[in-house]
């Protein structure tokens, strides 16, 4: 009977270790109408082959007012990103098409909504260090900022 537990324990901690694994590609990241993300480090392992950031705008303000999304890049690049994202205007989420230096990017949403940005890990890797992410809604990133790490 001992025996019998023990294999069911085991075989139930694995299960729970693959879930936890799976879940370690994703992020939830709340941005609000104060212009502040709820975390300042993303962690990325690099044993994932995507990794997802679920963004959820948790104030009340209209995208054109107060939208928010994400934006993946080397930290080098945000400042240029953002300056053709503000000509690129909200219909293109803040983001100039075709830009090179973004790694990735989410749709502006508005208060109470959601999105979300995948991206292959190995480009992630490829990009190299330091890595951020950020909001590129005008005037947003000089709040709404934080560093993406490789792990």
């Amino acid at each position: 009977m001992f025996r019998k537990l023990m294999i069911a324990s085991t075989l139930a901690l694995g299960a729970a270790g693959a879930a936890h694994a799976a879940d370690a590609c994703s992020v939830n990241v709340e941005g609000n109408d104060a212009m502040r993300y709820n975390v300042a480090n993303i962690d990325v392992p690099k044993s994932c082959a995507n990794f997802t950031i679920n963004l959820k705008h948790a104030g009340k303000m209209a995208k054109n007012v107060m939208g928010h999304n994400v934006v993946v890049a080397r930290t080098a690049d945000m400042h240029g990103i953002d300056a053709d994202g503000i000509k690129a205007g909200l219909a293109a989420d803040y983001v100039k098409a075709g830009d090179a230096r973004v790694i990735a990017h989410s749709k502006v949403v508005g208060g109470g909504e959601t999105t979300s940005v995948s991206v292959p890990v190995a480009r992630l890797v490829a990009a190299g260090a330091p890595l951020s992410f950020f909001c590129s809604f005008p005037g947003h990133s000089a709040l709404m900022k934080g560093t993406l790490t490789l792990k």
